[in-house]
């Protein structure tokens, strides 16, 4: 089968581009031929035919332009099967990985200082994305829908009348066995972290939205910022409260080196659909504490894998949560997890599956 992807842009850090890319690869593997429209990409596996797909204007109308571009090469070629990464027009799929633009706006202003309150979703950007989200929930235009989350099933019921029979939960895989398995003494001996320190671990870009803020605030509330070491690999701004005893990697490609060191992981979004990295944690053995506002929170089992906030604000809530597996020894007090259930190759199998499914009832009619 000829089956589309579209996503607009490659980064090489992406979560969702590392996602197409081994799609890619189940779709090649299965012997079908995909299809990607996109305005940049880099690395073109063998097999795999790259339209590209130019969006133009300032940053408020860029999403536009390239779902108008994406609909018209689109028009160009007969496919079985398209699954969009992107709000766009016209697709048999819509995998709602970002999850629903309108929570996060009410994410925002419910997080935002009074100040920026009034700003919030404010401007030719936002408006474009809802409407955008808009076309992409609608029946008419979407055969199916693929969620990571029952948090974002529920979201999408909340803002739209999209059927809720065509929304498929689909949750997200990581590469496990690079997590499993690790010498955790070499790992801490390489960061600089001491036997018998008590080590948080906090990965992933955007700290703001991601909620390092809380974390910090949370140490220091609990007097817990002398106890324990924190380490925080990814890219942002450092909050003005940081300890001094806090180690800042930056991007690090061996990211698996900071599970494999750490007793806790420690992630609190204000909105995020479905974490990879509480799959990673978890994979890696850690116990895990984040918010209800992230879908990956589905996946823990309270007390025994990991611990759910309801509002990370809650600094004393947070630092009591730390305070529980610090006492059970961290990961040496954490319950054991279905691993194979946190796989890429599952996630692969289960969408190339769908895609299939929908491209045999495209043919006969349905």
């Amino acid at each position: 089968m000829k089956i589309g992807l579209i996503r607009r842009r490659f980064a090489s850090s992406g979560g969702a581009e590392l996602y197409v890319q081994r799609l890619v690869g189940g779709l090649l593997a299965r012997g079908h031929q995909p299809h990607l429209f996109a305005q940049n990409w880099e690395s073109i596996e063998e097999g795999v035919e790259f339209h590209h797909v130019l969006s133009t204007g300032a940053r408020a109308t860029q999403a536009v332009s390239f779902a108008e571009a994406a609909k018209r090469e689109l028009a160009r070629h007969r496919l079985d099967c398209v699954l969009s990464l992107e709000r766009t027009f016209k697709q048999d799929v819509y995998r709602a990985g970002d999850g629903v633009h309108r929570i996060w706006l009410e994410r925002r202003g419910e997080f935002a200082p009074w100040w920026k309150k009034p700003f919030v979703g404010v401007g030719g950007f936002h408006r474009n994305m809802l409407e955008l989200e808009r076309r992409a929930f609608d029946v008419q235009n979407t055969a199916a829908v693929i969620v990571n989350s029952q948090m974002v099933r529920s979201d999408i019921a909340r803002c739209f009348s999209y059927p809720d029979e065509r929304i498929h939960l689909i949750r997200n895989g990581v590469e496990t066995a690079r997590f499993c398995g690790l010498d955790r003494g070499k790992a801490r001996e390489r960061l600089g972290i001491r036997t018998d320190q008590f080590l948080i671990a906090f990965v992933g870009s955007g700290w703001e939205r991601k909620g390092l803020g809380f974390l910090i605030n949370a140490l220091q509330v609990g007097r817990l910022d002398k106890a324990v070491r924190l380490i925080v690999a990814g890219k942002g701004k450092a909050p003005r409260n940081s300890s001094v005893g806090t180690i800042f990697t930056g991007p690090i490609k061996e990211v698996e080196q900071v599970y494999a060191a750490a007793d806790l992981f420690v992630t609190l979004p204000i909105y995020e659909p479905s974490a990879n990295v509480v799959s990673e944690a978890l994979a890696a053995g850690l116990p895990i504490i984040t918010t209800l506002h992230n879908g990956a929170s589905e996946l823990l089992d309270e007390g025994r894998t990991g611990s759910v906030v309801a509002d990370p604000r809650d600094a004393l809530d947070v630092a009591r949560k730390i305070r529980y597996w610090m006492d059970r020894g961290g990961a040496a007090g954490r319950a054991e997890c279905d691993v194979a259930a946190l796989d890429i190759r599952r996630n692969i199998d289960e969408t190339v599956a769908l895609l299939e499914k929908l491209s045999i009832e495209r043919t006969r009619g349905f």
